[in-house]
């Protein structure tokens, strides 16, 4: 059977009872079987687990605590002040005393206090909140044992505050043994997210160690080991129902650790094992077209250029020749720092395409750099006999109608186009080669539709935001990867720095003295109006500002979103022929101008970017031989004058993530290193849009952290996708039936990229 079969049964097996199933056949695979049917679960909490993406048993043992709290620390009441201002939660056995509500001092609020004893000692514990409950849950004399941190009441006695509580004889948790002993009181205790509405029907975190242990107990025998015995040994990783066990209640820390090891290794292992498998449907099963890499067009373009090609440049071209000459398509990932020439090497692939008599497909991500590199392939191309014609969403009816025939007749030979490209309608002659720029912001079934308007072309998909080596081999396992690293000789690395609010006059006057000097600059807003939610100046009020009282004798313009297509076009053409002299702009302009005489870039609030998107920025200038300038203008304070409106906790992280930001900015321009940072700081989930990848996200397992594991689970994956590339083995059913529990929705998209 080929791989492409293998993916077909696995997208369309929508059969809780089919022939993959992994465990006893009286039983549903844990990954199907309903949580409302588990003890202790039934319809009404099935409901609200629902609301949070818990659906099956499987779910629910995949829900893993975000924290753990060590109740091992068992100590004598008399003891407690010796772990003040520590910051650690301890553990006391006591016996309850007395209980009673009082009313706050010169308040109407209430609160409660529990007031337990030991042999060395009295202990006073205070709820403020969930009053209702906790005065009814004690009684005199029963035993407990109580967590929390300690610290001082306003007389200056040792206290605990909402405290975590077991009963350890009696009372309500008796018809669960294990969690009324000593034993498991003296425990590592598992701290479980939740929600007001799972609250409600008693799933706090308590409620979950409850129903968590019900389901390991009751489903026991059913959870099936999904990772051959090899790949256990060799990574010495413990089995599935051991991981599961001591992630919800480890043993001890070591227990813990090879839990977190076994589960973060499965969670990438199958990750990696879906990309390889996606890998060989491309390579293995579709034929593709075998390009005659001899391009006259393209060398009269390199014969051209008025600048020598780098080494990087030359190595891609020689890789994405390769793949174009083979019979299987090309599916590859074009990455480069901003400014290191990817467009000639897109432009070159083009001509190869269009000399063998095959259309190209250009889609960008926005009507502004669609626009941007439409304009710079006709400049490239103005001595060449290739018909290059551009479909945007905003262009005149007449002019669409005209395109679309161009297209459909085959001598429209390069068109570059916006997601229009891909609407009902849009039909090419022979459409052979698919370049995507700015890939991450399309999302898999966008680009799928694009390359099914031909019959499996060369697909190249571009990025000008670099991508740490561990987030490519997550998001684009399934390509090859070419990376221009190397920058154009005669680039003057650009100057960063960091001003403050009031440092701004000094700015602007650095701005006049260069904009004598014949050169150009930027100056970008976060945002194009008033906003009630953040306090940023407008860039339309700060423009009519700039124009009047700071640069009465200097050429201004605005430049931001909303503005129709043949404005903006209007403006950005003013602007590269030195009409404009200062462009303020909102982060339109982040990615597609390319105007080699502007050398200043003015970020204004540069608090409010996040990294990738000042980089991006600042390689909006640089772009010709002359130094270059990228100027940060901060607002610590705005920090302060939110600070009502988050926690304190949150302002100082947000304050440190932002010095972190702006001192990379300052310290490095190498995109590869600012993407480290950048990944590190906001986690791969928001780094990079993975949501729309088509790549579920991870539960457990860290991008950042875990690196080592990632590398090693995608050898073993890639490895048994070439061994058994349709998991047939009687070894490797298991791991099948995980395989399609996980990935059914992805594989459902086939052959993308």
């Amino acid at each position: 059977m080929a791989v492409t079969s293998f993916f077909l049964i696995l997208a369309q097996s929508n059969n809780p009872h089919n022939r993959f199933c992994f465990i006893r056949p009286e039983k549903q695979h844990t990954a199907q079987f309903p949580l409302q049917y588990v003890k202790g679960i039934g319809p009404r909490r099935a409901e609200e687990l629902a609301a949070v993406g818990l659906h099956t048993v499987r779910d629910l043992l995949w829900y893993f605590p975000y924290d753990y709290l060590d109740r091992r620390r068992i100590i004598k009441i008399r003891d407690l002040n010796k772990y003040l201002g520590k910051g650690e939660h301890v553990t006391v056995i006591g016996e309850v005393y007395r209980f009673e509500k009082r009313r706050a001092y010169r308040s109407d609020k209430t609160f409660f206090t529990l007031t337990v004893k030991d042999e060395s000692g009295f202990l006073t514990c205070v709820w403020f909140q969930g009053i209702k409950w906790v005065e009814k849950a004690f009684e005199t004399g029963e035993l407990l044992s109580l967590s929390s941190v300690p610290s001082l009441d306003r007389l200056g006695r040792v206290q605990f505050v909402h405290p975590v509580f077991d009963r350890l004889k009696g009372g309500l948790e008796e018809d669960e043994p294990d969690w009324g002993s000593l034993f498991n009181t003296g425990a590592i205790i598992p701290k479980y997210s939740s929600t007001a509405e799972l609250t409600d029907v008693g799933l706090d975190s308590r409620g979950f160690r409850r129903i968590l242990r019900t389901t390991l107990r009751d489903f026991r025998p059913h959870i099936i080991e999904t990772l051959p015995p090899d790949i256990l040994s060799r990574h010495r990783l413990i089995p599935l129902i051991e991981a599961f066990d001591n992630i919800h209640f480890p043993k001890s820390e070591a227990l813990l650790d090879a839990a977190r090891k076994r589960l973060k290794f499965e969670e990438l292992f199958f990750l990696q094992l879906m990309l390889a498998m996606r890998r060989r449907v491309i390579r293995e099963d579709v034929r593709g077209i075998a390009f005659n890499i001899s391009s006259p067009l393209a060398r009269k373009l390199a014969d051209s250029l008025p600048f020598e090609l780098t080494k990087a440049q030359r190595r891609v071209l020689k890789e994405i020749a390769a793949d174009m000459e083979s019979p299987k398509p090309m599916n590859r990932l074009l990455q480069g720092d901003v400014g290191s020439g990817k467009t000639v090497v897109a432009l070159m692939t083009m001509l190869v395409a269009v000399d063998n008599g095959y259309q190209v497909a250009f889609m960008a991500p926005t009507e502004v750099l669609a626009e941007q590199h439409y304009r710079t392939l006709t400049a490239f191309l103005k001595d060449m006999p290739v018909n290059v014609r551009l479909f945007v969403g905003g262009q005149r009816k007449n002019l669409r109608v005209e395109v679309l025939e161009d297209i459909r007749r085959g001598t429209a030979q390069i068109i570059v186009g916006t997601h229009a490209l891909i609407q009902e309608g849009v039909e090419f002659a022979r459409l052979g080669l698919v370049v995507i720029d700015e890939q991450h912001r399309f999302g898999v079934l966008q680009r799928a539709t694009l390359r099914e308007k031909g019959i499996h072309p060369d697909t190249l998909v571009m990025t000008a935001t670099p991508i740490p080596r561990t987030l490519a081999m997550t998001l684009y396992g399934d390509l090859d990867i070419s990376t221009i690293d190397e920058m154009p000789l005669d680039r003057e690395p650009i100057k960063t720095a960091i001003r403050l609010e009031k440092q701004k006059e000094k700015v602007y006057t650095f701005v006049r003295e260069e904009v004598k000097r014949g050169k150009q600059a930027y100056i970008v807003f976060p945002l194009i109006e008033e906003s009630e939610k953040i306090d940023l100046k407008a860039a339309t009020a700060e423009y009519e500002r700039l124009r009047s009282k700071v640069f009465p004798n200097v050429r201004l313009a605005l430049l931001h979103g909303r503005m129709k297509s043949d404005e903006k076009d209007r403006i950005m053409l003013a602007f590269k022929n030195r009409e404009i002299d200062i462009l303020v702009a909102t982060t339109v302009i982040e990615v597609g101008i390319d105007v080699p005489n502007a050398t200043i870039m003015i970020v204004e609030n540069a608090e409010r970017f996040g990294l990738a998107q000042l980089h991006q920025l600042r390689g909006r200038v640089g772009r010709g031989a002359d130094q270059s300038y990228c100027i940060l203008i901060a607002d610590y304070a705005w920090f302060d004058r939110h600070r009502k409106k988050m926690p304190e906790y949150e302002v100082e992280s947000e304050k440190q993530k932002v010095r972190v930001r702006l001192e990379t900015m300052v310290t490095t321009t190498d995109g590869f290193q600012i993407a480290e940072v950048d990944l590190k700081l906001r986690g791969p989930g928001e780094f990079f849009g993975t949501r729309q990848s088509g790549i579920p996200g991870l539960r457990i397992a860290s991008l950042v952290e875990d690196s080592a594991l990632l590398v090693a689970a995608r050898q073993e994956a890639f490895e048994l996708a070439k061994l058994d590339p349709e998991l047939r083995r009687p070894e490797h059913q298991a791991m099948r039936q995980e395989f399609e529990a996980l990935f059914k929705e992805v594989l459902k998209l086939g052959l993308v990229g």
